[in-house]
């Protein structure tokens, strides 16, 4: 059974919704823990045999306030190894949909962690049948490659 931390910052509880929607796919087969990016401490995260980060996105493209700090700590720990994967909501009528996702997919990335997993985006909040499903699809994967690597 893996340890998977599934960390988010969410305004207006989309990002949130996600995150449960993950939890409660993950929890059956494995040990999740759920916390607020800005109350993680990045040099713990390889304490986890799996990590999964959401995010909103701010204005144009902009990460989150609450999540500055743990972005730039990133540089700063080697996570190689560890299993990860991004997921976040966003507002389609910005140019940068879902801007943040990418901007710590790819900081997770220079800090050595695996993507095992495409990002998951989602337009506003994940109350489409296909939106949930899409949220079912990227738990399974992330459960299927744990299980895998027997982790």
């Amino acid at each position: 059974m893996a340890d998977i931390l599934i960390g988010f910052a969410s305004m207006s509880g989309n990002t949130e919704d996600i995150a449960d929607l993950l939890h409660t796919h993950l929890q059956d087969a494995h040990e999740v823990v759920m916390e607020e990016i800005e109350d993680i401490e990045v040099s713990n995260l390889k304490e986890f045999d799996c990590i999964l980060i959401g995010s909103y996105t701010w204005n144009d493209g902009d990460l989150p306030y609450e999540v500055e700090d743990f972005y730039d700590e990133l540089s700063e720990v080697d996570l190689s190894g560890v299993p990860a994967a991004v997921f976040g909501s966003g507002d389609p009528t910005y140019p940068k949909f879902c801007e943040a996702v990418h901007l710590i997919q790819h900081q997770l990335q220079i800090s050595g962690a695996n993507l095992i997993q495409e990002e998951l985006e989602i337009e506003m909040n994940p109350d489409e049948e296909s939106d949930l499903l899409r949220c079912k699809q990227f738990a399974e994967g992330i459960s299927n490659y744990l299980s895998e690597v027997k982790i």
